[in-house]
């Protein structure tokens, strides 16, 4: 495919034995170091044709490195389980801790090449796809995920040849080969050729450009690609993790203009009475009970975000939704500060993780957002990081969407009134003191920057696929109300 930038390379047998030492030598060291300072992860990611000897670097990988902080990720026909979810969900469950390597098989770029030479894809989709691939990797480079693309290059006629030697004659393979793409021939190698020049020309990029290495000789083959590895290796344990910059609210603004708050607009003085509020709660949990258990919605997942002001009612929101649906098909996300497993990942990890089966209901009270809220205003990850979060947050989102994953978002609103009165009584009731912690009363003093994070995030999240709904929340029955309304409305839309 590459032949015009693959030259053949080869090392004879002596020349490799000298080499595949000092290689050795300087992988294991740098790879110590990565594990010990746990600042970045790896991932190599292997491409290729069938015969070009992917299995066979893999192993000599292992062969070369220290297996213990090494891990093999490998991707064919999604499982029955992968169906059920996005279809980048089996990528995201495995991603490697930092301080790790993963060795990538069929990883994400193999899907576009398929639909692309099988001709299921025109090129605005391929294109599409690609531009998302290119987004998904600056994602990863941002959260210390160093992301390594080889192509081994090794001619048709010669890949074929190579296989054919393994095959015995009733077609089984006579060892372990790592074969992906099937039949290549004709117009699909045609298109499939053109398409793989494509994919490297428009995703090789500064953080994660491609190498094509020549597979034609199999010793310069294998130490090529560890000299790779190696090279990003270094690179990883050169780069010092950036301190973060103070929180927003500290820095000086040059001009103090007015601000529209989105939240400042609501009517905060609406009120439900009691008889409407039960008899309207008792209906809508009644909709939402069949539209949850209709046999349409095995086909379909719903994911639900509730965030709001400390003591918004995000609790008893939930409570009413929760009262609605099979206990065996959701579950409540309460998310509070990240472990150290995940920690040591991009932040969206442990919530792309817990993306919903089809036929399932993800709840989330507090989410993702919290990047873009609470690590905003704290000072707890830099100005950049939040910033290029709400790219990313709108990436994963239409990722659910896409997977049939109804995404509804809510913002439970209260007045700062409001929320002294709650906290004044919860601090009264002994059943009730454990929720008010000192960070809400801390918040409190913080307001102005939270609201003016809340409005940005509106702004820049509410999408087409994943708007958000403003929920007047001084009323709690008002709220509950609007919540399942919401819920309710979106399920039938989506039908």
């Amino acid at each position: 495919m590459f032949d015009s930038i693959a030259l053949p390379h080869r090392l004879d047998k002596d020349e490799f034995v000298a080499l595949s030492e000092k290689l050795r030598e300087k992988l294991l060291d740098a790879q110590f170091e990565l594990q010990e300072r746990k600042q970045k992860a790896i991932l190599l990611l292997i491409n290729g044709s069938d015969g070009a000897g992917k299995g066979e670097v893999v192993n000599r990988l292992y062969d070369w490195l220290d297996d213990h902080f090494l891990e093999t990720l490998s991707y064919g026909e999604p499982t029955e389980e992968e169906r059920l979810r996005p279809l980048e969900w089996r990528y995201w469950r495995d991603l490697p801790a930092k301080g790790r390597i993963g060795l990538v098989l069929g990883g994400w770029h193999h899907r576009p090449l398929s639909k692309r030479a099988d001709g299921d894809w025109d090129r605005d989709a391929f294109g599409t796809a690609l531009e998302e691939i290119n987004r998904a990797e600056e994602m990863l480079h941002q959260e210390g995920v160093v992301v390594v693309k080889v192509w081994l290059h090794v001619n048709e006629e010669a890949a074929q040849r190579r296989l054919q030697k393994l095959r015995e004659a009733d077609g089984a393979m006579r060892r372990p080969t790592v074969i992906e793409w099937g039949e290549v021939s004709g117009k699909r190698l045609t298109r499939l050729r053109e398409a793989a020049l494509e994919l490297v020309e428009k995703t090789s990029t500064g953080h994660a450009p491609w190498a094509v290495v020549s597979a034609e000789d199999k010793r310069y083959r294998d130490a090529a690609v560890a000299e790779l590895l190696l090279q990003a290796l270094e690179r990883a344990n050169a780069q010092q993790t950036a301190a973060a910059e103070p929180p927003p609210a500290a820095v000086a603004r040059s001009v103090d203009l007015p601000r529209a708050s989105l939240v400042s607009s609501l009517d905060l003085s609406q009120q439900v009475d009691r008889e409407t509020y039960a008899e309207r709660l008792e209906a809508l949990q009644r909709r939402l009970s069949e539209l949850t258990t209709a046999k349409s919605f095995s086909r379909r997942a719903l994911v639900s975000v509730f965030e709001g002001n400390d003591a918004a009612g995000k609790g008893g929101a939930i409570r009413r939704v929760r009262a609605a649906l099979d206990p065996r098909r959701f579950r409540v996300d309460g998310i509070a500060a990240p472990s150290d497993e995940e920690l040591a990942r991009p932040y969206l990890w442990r919530f792309w993780r817990r993306a919903p089966r089809l036929g399932h209901i993800e709840i989330f009270d507090r989410s993702w957002y919290g990047r873009v809220l609470v690590e905003r205003v704290e000072g707890l990850c830099s100005r950049d990081d939040w910033m290029r979060a709400y790219t990313e947050i709108n990436d994963f989102e239409r990722q659910l969407t896409r997977a049939r994953i109804a995404v509804v978002k809510f913002w439970l609103a209260i007045s700062p009134e409001e929320q002294l009165r709650r906290f004044e009584a919860r601090e009264a009731q002994p059943t009730k003191r454990y929720k008010l912690t000192p960070d809400d009363w801390r918040n409190r003093d913080k307001w102005p920057a939270y609201e003016e994070a809340v409005n940005e995030m509106i702004d820049r999240t509410s999408s087409r696929h994943a708007p958000w709904t403003l929920v007047e929340a001084d009323d709690k029955r008002l709220a509950r109300l609007k919540v399942l309304e919401r819920i309710v409305e979106r399920l039938e839309a989506d039908g």
